[in-house]
């Protein structure tokens, strides 16, 4: 009788495709995020203000959380969390730029056109170059970081493991009760960013990537203070005019500018429809694997 063949034990199992292992590397992201913003935040805020600390310390939380928790446990490369170089990138960012954007001045534009809104001179306004490229960068650098934290690693890795739908919706209502603190709040306010939040999740996975989410987040944080409106809830007095409102403060938002009002919430719902309709370039997603197979439909 010829002896059997010796039959190899089965590999170990990685850790990375267990429920634990997943367990692990959110809860490490999220407790990162949370340190990374009580340090460089804080410390931010009372060297350079309030400005500096919520743009450049979000910037760089997003940064910080994604790199070491990819270095620690995945050896990742950062690009894989959908930050890619390549032309369906560069489109997919402009793509994001022109619809977040074009919606925010679009929706301040139909007032004044309307004359329910007027553009006011500041008092001792003035303008330069420098503040402008300076809170261009700035508003980059926040949208980077919150887009890093809520649709980065932890974001799709959960995508992975308990599919898209599971996903973004609970990561999109996290996303709008972190604004709750901002100054001038309102329950109008926190589901508008709700809402927003869920776009940006649906942003992903309609392009697998960051470039897109980025460029919708960045172009309408940009163009709300360029027409002199708060921006959640903030002041930010980069244009010589303030925007005057007629309208009741349920459809402008009030104090804390369109995102608490009315009209925000309706040309968020329209991005939806614009969305499902934009030729975006699909990518291959490292991380949401899930996202590349032939079974997943895009909504």
């Amino acid at each position: 009788m010829e002896p059997s063949p010796l039959v190899p034990p089965p590999p170990p199992k990685d850790t990375r495709d267990t429920r634990l292992g997943t367990v692990i590397r959110v809860a490490f992201f999220v407790a990162l995020v949370y340190v990374s913003v009580k340090f460089i935040t804080s410390a931010l805020y009372f060297v350079f203000g309030v400005l500096v600390a919520g743009t450049l310390g979000l910037g760089a939380t997003g940064l910080l959380a994604n790199l070491l928790t990819m270095r620690i446990f995945d050896r990742r490369p950062f690009t894989d969390i959908g930050l890619q170089t390549g032309r369906p990138s560069a489109l997919n960012f402009i793509l994001g730029i022109l619809f977040g954007g074009g919606a925010a001045a679009l929706m301040l534009l139909a007032p004044l056109l309307a004359g329910t809104g007027h553009l006011v001179l500041r008092p001792n306004s003035t303008f330069a170059w420098p503040s402008l490229l300076f809170f261009l960068a700035a508003l980059w650098f926040a949208a980077a970081g919150e887009e890093m934290i809520f649709r980065g690693y932890a974001f799709q890795l959960l995508i992975e493991k308990m599919g898209p739908y599971a996903t973004v919706l609970p990561v999109g209502v996290i996303f709008g009760l972190t604004h709750m603190s901002n100054p001038y709040s309102s329950a109008l306010a926190v589901f508008n960013t709700i809402l927003w939040g869920i776009l940006l999740g649906y942003a992903f996975l309609r392009s697998h990537d960051l470039w897109l989410p980025l460029g919708l987040h960045f172009g309408w944080n940009a163009v709300l203070p360029l027409f002199g409106v708060n921006l959640s809830g903030l002041t930010i007095e980069v244009s010589r005019y303030s925007y005057r409102w007629d309208l009741l403060p349920l459809w402008s938002g009030g104090d804390y500018g369109p995102e608490g009002g009315l009209l925000t919430t309706i040309f968020a719902v329209g991005l939806f429809f614009a969305l499902a309709k934009a030729p975006i370039r699909t990518q291959t997603a490292a991380i949401a694997r899930i996202l590349n197979e032939p079974s997943f439909e895009e909504p």
